[in-house]
């Protein structure tokens, strides 16, 4: 019997290591991602101003995963129907040389590497993609925010935007969407001009079409998150809908222009291609048909309540705790002969923990009711972010990511675990 996991992600990665001490020794665990590695997107931000944290917010699965094999290729579609998903290795020809025994149902080839597993039960992870909305220009202008290389781009493009700017003819770098994601790039980036010297040379806008920041989160957290912008010095414009784009010009619905020298897009998720760009509705149990779940962004998960649950990694984690309750029961039904009744599965329901976001040096916490601001904030994030990696496995990670946040010196290690 075969478990697949596609994507290792939030969701991906803590089912896999969920499910690896839960699984019977003879029930076979696949986990296949892109590039074989997890990225705590959290945290990713931070790579426009610190490239060099790069290292410490990316995970070698093979680190943190004992029993699960790893396979690296781009999951291009999922037959829930008949159990069996569509692999892209690329120019690579999967398992050649690599001593890997997963069968594989199908022929690779060496041109397009294309395979097919087959699976009994599946968990698709994959997270959710960047939604232009067909805007036009918006996809060829703007830089999304997804992966490390985005980041790069977004740090590369920063550069070159103020590479001729002056106080007299500033650079205006535009980020739209005001989400989470939104707010700490929007940060990043003014923080990232105030220590290159060009912060009068630059000008940071967030865009958001409703009518206020973090427009999904609760209004007092709204209210200390435009403040903290404002603090940062990032100009924010509400109710402003984008129609188009081209390299100099943001186009709106009202027909209105702004001037833009870089353009940054956080405005929306859509589902993984694997999907076909959607994020189906999925009940509470996180199954979605017969032996396949979707778990985290990839899915619109309606939880226990009835409730739309948010695209968070919060949420994400949580879920994956349930799914794998509810796979490891499927999978002793299904090997003790599948007769009679199905085994009753978990509901997830969503209960927040609270909310974070940095915003450059600063920082915005709500847990229960209280807003925090400050260090108080900035603290709170930090031992949120290596208590994650640490949960995962990636202690020296965890170490690391600490080290950076709070300056301790290399050398310092004991006392840096201590707070891991």
């Amino acid at each position: 019997m075969r478990v697949a996991v596609f994507g290792a992600g939030y969701a991906g990665l803590t089912l896999a290591r969920e499910l690896e001490p839960a699984l019977p020794e003879d029930t076979e665990l696949v986990v296949v991602d892109e590039d074989g590695s997890h990225l705590v997107q959290h945290e990713l931000h931070r790579i426009v101003r610190h490239p060099g944290l790069a290292d410490e917010i990316v995970v070698d699965l093979d680190e943190v995963l004992d029993r699960a094999t790893v396979r690296e290729a781009t999951v291009t579609d999922v037959d829930t129907e008949a159990g069996v998903a569509t692999l892209d290795h690329g120019d690579a020809v999967p398992g050649a040389g690599d001593g890997e025994s997963t069968e594989i149902v199908g022929e690779p080839t060496a041109t397009d590497g294309e395979t097919h597993l087959d699976y009994d039960v599946g968990a698709v992870c994959l997270g959710a993609a960047t939604n232009y909305y067909d805007l036009p220009g918006v996809a060829d202008c703007a830089a999304p925010l997804k992966r490390l290389d985005h980041a790069e781009r977004i740090r590369a493009d920063c550069f070159d935007a103020v590479e001729s700017a002056s106080p007299e003819d500033p650079a205006r770098i535009v980020v739209g969407g005001a989400g989470l994601s939104g707010v700490q790039v929007a940060g990043e980036l003014t923080a990232l001009a105030r220590e290159e010297g060009l912060r009068d040379a630059t000008e940071v806008v967030l865009l958001e079409q409703e009518a206020t920041v973090a427009p999904r989160f609760p209004e007092n957290f709204q209210r200390a998150v435009r403040d903290e912008l404002a603090r940062r010095d990032v100009r924010v414009e509400t109710r402003r809908t984008v129609a188009r784009a081209d390299e100099e010009t943001i186009t709106f619905t009202d027909d209105e222009t702004m001037a833009s020298d870089q353009f940054v897009w956080t405005g929306g998720i859509r589902g993984p291609d694997a999907l076909d760009g959607e994020r189906p509705v999925v009940r509470n149990t996180l199954r979605y048909e017969d032996g396949t779940f979707v778990v985290g962004d990839a899915g619109r998960i309606v939880d226990t309540d009835g409730e739309a649950v948010p695209a968070s990694a919060q949420a994400a984690i949580r879920e994956a705790g349930v799914a794998a309750d509810n796979i490891v029961r499927l999978v002793d039904h299904e090997r003790s002969g599948g007769g009679g009744f199905e085994p009753r599965l978990d509901g997830y329901r969503f209960d927040s923990l609270g909310w974070l976001v940095s915003v450059g040096d600063g920082a915005v916490a709500q847990v229960g009711p209280t807003v925090v601001t400050g260090q108080a904030a900035k603290a709170l994030k930090t031992s949120v972010g290596a208590g994650y990696l640490s949960s995962v496995g990636a202690v020296e990670n965890a170490v690391d990511l600490v080290r950076e946040e709070v300056g301790w010196p290399e050398g310092d290690d004991e006392s840096v675990e201590k707070s891991a």
